[in-house]
């Protein structure tokens, strides 16, 4: 099963960046080599089980822009799952970029009128006033989206919000997340988990958790250690599944680097223990435990006796 994902925005926008970020296991540091894209760079990346994410990385200079939107409408637009739009914080006039962006809707709405449509607001580690940018970005890209439903995600590919919307994107490509979702909270309760998060291999998404996404805790202190109550997932760090990420990819990047592959690890902390292991073939899954007298042995044969079931899950029914 192909899912395709275009990736598009004015040229310097930051497309091919993220890319390398999120698909390339590269960091941050080695984006100013990459080019410029030329035309349309597609990248076939095995998800899970049999979902493949057929990625076009778009040009942006004017000359493909125009061309994507008149003799390539119909190969573009056709058959799209999703559209990425990224536009660049520090660009004050957007007049031609939104012209274009309008341009891409009427091109999905004529091809592919289910496609989702994310918009990120790029490079905002540029930005002096997060909020206010974003803000005001957010108000001017809602009203250039003509009541169309958006998802929009302030990224920067310093920080661990470009994981935070990568997970989101690919999230609404995975037909049965929630099943998964379900058989995490029955996994974390056998093991007596404080939460469980299953991660793609490659890529270091998230595909699914054992507990609802909580309410975003911007603004509010984080709780002390001795203050958590591991009953209440919501008193954990909003940030924790995108922080993770970014971390094991930066990690995965020094193993490779040294020639030495990733496999799994283990944490033990005065106030939890966490454990990193393969649960399939394309799968990693994380074990958050605060009870001080369960074993990472214990945890990892957990683990190993939910494999099989994880591996059938990943082409079970959603409707299941």
């Amino acid at each position: 099963m192909k899912k395709k994902v275009l990736l598009m925005g004015a040229s310097g926008s930051g497309k091919t960046s993220m890319r390398s970020l999120i698909f390339s296991n590269n960091p941050a540091s080695l984006t100013a080599r990459l080019g410029a894209t030329i035309d349309v760079e597609q990248n076939h990346v095995r998800f899970l089980g049999d979902l493949i994410l057929n990625l076009w990385d778009c040009g942006g200079q004017d000359a493909f822009m125009d061309s994507y939107l008149t003799t390539q409408r119909s190969t573009i637009f056709q058959h799209v799952g999703v559209l990425i739009y990224v536009f660049d914080v520090e660009v004050n006039d957007m007049k031609k970029d939104l012209e274009y962006y309008r341009d891409c809707i009427e091109g999905l709405r004529q091809f592919s009128p289910e496609a989702a449509i994310f918009l990120l607001v790029h490079k905002m580690d540029l930005s002096r006033d997060r909020a206010v940018s974003f803000d005001r970005k957010s108000k001017e890209l809602r009203t250039a989206s003509q009541n169309v439903d958006v998802n929009i995600f302030a990224t920067s590919i310093y920080d661990e919000s470009l994981y935070k919307a990568w997970s989101s994107i690919v999230h609404t490509l995975i037909p049965n997340a929630a099943v998964l979702s379900r058989h995490l909270a029955i996994f974390a309760r056998a093991c007596s988990a404080t939460e469980v998060i299953l991660f793609e291999r490659t890529t270091f998404l998230v595909i699914a958790t054992s507990s609802p996404t909580p309410p975003s805790s911007q603004g509010t202190a984080s709780p002390r250690p001795e203050q958590l109550d591991p009953n209440d997932i919501h008193q954990l760090e909003s940030t924790r599944y995108e922080r993770t990420s970014e971390l094991i990819k930066a990690f995965k990047y020094s193993c490779s680097r040294l020639r030495e592959e990733f496999q799994s690890l283990e944490l033990e902390l005065p106030d939890f223990t966490a454990v990193l292991d393969e649960m399939t073939k394309n799968a990693y899954v994380m074990v958050i435990v605060h009870d001080p007298t369960i074993e990472t042995a214990a945890i990892k044969l957990n683990i190993k006796m939910a494999r099989r079931k994880f591996e059938e899950l990943q082409g079970e029914n959603p409707t299941s």
